[in-house]
């Protein structure tokens, strides 16, 4: 048997959900297998919050002398064994697993020439298949009608029937097509946003016009399917996020969440979507200042029942982006620090490098900024700005370098300054991402570092912050960040706090919230 690595069988492991560990225990039960050293082994590595191979094998072995060939094999079949009742546990939950076994069962019934049972399986099969818009497993049991047609040699059926098959199939290969274009126009328009969030230039805005003005944009009647109009409200959702279009992204998401309810059995099979548009009509009803829908989205966003290990991280993840936004926006950083150091400790049973995004260090960086806590602060930044360069979220990868030079300046460390302000130029220029509001930023927080007179910095603040605000209102510019921005240089030449400024802020901005 091939050696199975203790991380591998490690991460199965604390893949699993609540349920599915449940379902492992009663599958290894039903076997025979109580008590056995497997067992041991898998309880071992659900107790852990870290992996440590020598505590596992105290675990399981005690003080029992033990050669490494037979704990590799022991390794090796808990492995096969948990995969068994995984595949076990989806073909009771899942319905592909259901029409996967049911369209067996037809090719089983088919080589026993009974005939009259394969009917009558396939006629369930397509039913399930078309609730579940399952189209390839409908094309499938259409064919299988055709064979069972011809191996009965009943001509009257295929000269009645054929004509119907073919336009059955014509219908739903068009609805697989026009699904499949709907999603690459999703996914073009992911990766314009995933690289920018906002439009900037205008090359982004052509690619963004090319996207919106495809015929299948321009007319809702041509998503036949459900699947279809989930992505055709989705693309439009991201569309008006993107140009900064706060009412049509609130909107847009309002009626996927209606859309997308008004079919609960499709939720019940794949809540994926379902997630993500909980997440963005969350963060639109607080940019809009409604801040009690956004709470009582994200109670419904938190009690959503999760259909795997990967839902249970969407909503942890979306629910405390949202949650830390929300502070950020109002600026009660003390109550986001307690959120932050939760989310901190819950996270840990995730993968860790799945929370290494320059979204996530920004939400890190501005609460623990925002509360004070500059050392800690500046150790968020500092995993931020290490990692990689890609193409996703390249305006964060840019703000940062702002915020470096922030916290920095808090900290009192003036003599770094000198030459960050410098590479910080630099770094911008480079990558072509020195606007304008990124250049006057920099020359302010120089002059601060500078200490001219409290009069004159007032005065250059003052055009600094009718220009910004100017800047601001342009369709592309994040307004987190400018308001981050112009509080923090308030805060400077008034001698109030952070975050006083920023709650003043959000008063001014959401009277009635």
């Amino acid at each position: 048997m091939p050696k199975t690595p203790s991380s591998k069988l490690f991460n199965l492991v604390k893949s699993l959900s609540g349920p599915e560990k449940r379902y492992f225990k009663i599958f290894v039960n039903g076997q025979g297998g109580k008590d056995n050293k497997y067992l041991h082994l898998f309880d071992a590595i659900d107790t852990q919050e870290e992996f440590d191979e020598d505590a596992l094998v105290a675990g399981v072995y005690g003080g029992e002398p033990i050669q490494s060939r037979k704990y590799s094999e022991l390794k090796a079949y808990l492995y096969d064994l948990i995969l068994k009742s995984l595949q076990s546990y989806d073909e009771k939950t899942s319905v592909g697993h259901r029409l996967k076994n049911m369209m067996q069962g037809v090719r089983v019934l088919f080589r026993r020439s009974l005939f009259e049972d394969c009917k009558g399986q396939l006629a369930k099969a397509k039913k399930l298949a078309y609730r579940y818009e399952q189209f390839n497993t409908v094309l499938e049991a259409l064919e299988w009608e055709k064979k069972v047609a011809y191996a009965e040699t009943d001509i009257d059926f295929l000269d009645n029937e054929l004509n119907r098959i073919s336009e059955e199939e014509k219908r739903v290969l068009d609805q697989l097509r026009v699904a499949a274009e709907y999603r690459n126009l999703f996914f073009a328009l992911l990766v314009s946003i995933r690289k920018h969030t906002v439009i900037r230039r205008e090359g982004q805005k052509q690619l963004l016009n090319d996207i919106m003005s495809s015929p299948l944009m321009q007319d809702y009647g041509l998503a036949s399917s459900h699947t279809a109009r989930v992505i055709y409200y989705r693309i439009f959702s991201i569309y008006h996020f993107a140009a900064s279009d706060q009412q049509g992204f609130y909107s847009k998401n309002q009626e996927l969440i209606t859309l997308m309810e008004s079919e609960p059995h499709m939720l019940q099979e794949d809540v994926s979507e379902y997630i993500s548009a909980l997440s963005n009509l969350i963060r639109s009803c607080g940019e809009m200042g409604r801040l009690a829908e956004m709470e009582e989205n994200l109670e419904k966003l938190y009690n959503v029942t999760p259909r795997s290990l990967d839902d249970e991280l969407k909503i942890h993840r979306q629910y405390y982006q949202a949650k830390l936004s929300l502070c950020m926006l109002k600026g009660t950083f003390g109550e986001g620090l307690q959120i932050l150091n939760r989310h901190l400790k819950e996270r840990r049973r995730f993968e860790q490098s799945l929370f290494e995004s320059h979204t996530f260090y920004y939400i890190y960086f501005y609460i623990t900024f925002g509360a004070g806590e500059y050392s800690q602060a500046l150790d968020f930044l500092n995993q931020w700005l290490s990692l990689p360069s890609t193409v996703e979220r390249q305006d964060l990868q840019s703000i940062s370098r702002i915020l470096n030079l922030m916290v920095h300046y808090e900290l009192r460390n003036f003599e770094l300054l000198e030459s960050l302000i410098r590479s910080t130029y630099r770094f911008l220029k480079k990558r072509n991402e020195l606007d304008d509001m990124e250049r006057k930023t920099i020359s302010l927080i120089k002059k601060l570092v500078e200490a001219p007179s409290k009069k004159m910095l007032k005065e250059d603040f003052s055009r600094f912050k009718e220009q910004f605000e100017g800047l601001s209102q342009q369709a592309g510019t994040p307004r987190m960040y400018t308001n981050a921005v112009v509080a923090w240089f308030e805060s400077k030449v008034e001698g109030r706090g952070f975050s006083e400024i920023i709650r003043e802020e959000f008063n001014r901005q959401f009277p009635n919230a």
